[in-house]
């Protein structure tokens, strides 16, 4: 797909080379699946709630 025919949100996203354990990528590809998500959409959807927790930890009450 051309940069012109995707989303202002699909530009916008970094490519980031990422090596993992046999193991980890085959539990994360289970809970994936479990989740009817790709195993890059469940990367991406774990990331961003670890970065929501960790900003709402640092946030002043």
């Amino acid at each position: 797909m051309e940069d012109k025919e995707k989303s202002g949100k699909d530009r916008d996203k970094k490519q980031v080379p990422l090596r993992l354990s046999a193991e980890l990528y085959r539990e994360i590809a289970a809970w994936a699946e479990d989740d009817f998500r790709s195993v890059n959409g469940q990367i991406e959807y774990l990331l961003h709630q670890c970065v929501k927790k960790r900003k709402g930890e640092k946030e002043p009450k």
